[in-house]
């Protein structure tokens, strides 16, 4: 009995171990982003605004609206997400982060990696798009058979008269030998 059991154990160890893990994350996930660049408290000024546009009127009475302004690079982001200061506050250094590392690193910033693999992402998801209907083309064309347009390198059988020759002389119109046919036109 307890051999019995020693053997299916090894059998599922070894159906488990060959097993390959499954897994919905793309390579281009696995690696992970830069960490975003710190910005001093001391190269920033801070001003609180108010509010414009869409929001009613609370949101154009209160100073809740950030701009920041970056010292050394002149960088100013005016932020007014939301009605609350404090979230304005964290979404505009957020913003002015981004902006320093694209300004710094450039190509290799946070920013323009995701921006690349969004880019790679929406491209596999059109080949995959027209991998499919590529796929239903083919299974229609084969599944509705019959007659179909035939290589110009494949013969007809006996004579030799390939197949494509003779769709092509169909297809041009043929001389019948009216009144305004010939070479005495004129």
């Amino acid at each position: 009995m307890t051999l019995r059991i020693a053997t299916c154990k090894d059998a599922i160890a070894r159906a488990v171990g060959s097993l390959r893990p499954l897994s919905t994350v793309s390579r281009l996930q696995n690696k992970a982003l830069p960490p975003r660049p710190k910005i001093l408290e001391t190269e920033i000024e801070e001003s609180f605004l108010k509010g414009t546009g869409p929001g009613g009127q609370k949101i154009n009475k209160t100073s809740s609206a950030v701009q920041l302004k970056h010292l050394p690079t002149g960088i100013v982001v005016k932020c007014q997400e939301t009605r609350s200061r404090q979230q304005n506050r964290k979404f505009a250094r957020q913003i002015l982060a981004e902006r320093l590392d694209v300004l710094e690193k450039g190509d290799q910033s946070r920013t323009a990696i995701k921006a690349e693999r969004a880019k790679a992402k929406k491209a596999s998801a059109v080949k995959k798009s027209k991998r499919k209907y590529r796929k239903l083309a083919e299974e229609k064309e084969g599944t509705h058979g019959g007659i179909g347009l035939v290589d110009s390198g494949e013969s007809n059988g006996e004579d030799g008269i390939e197949v494509a020759e003779v769709l092509r002389d169909a297809e041009t119109p043929q001389d019948t030998g009216g009144k305004n046919s010939g070479p005495d036109q004129g």
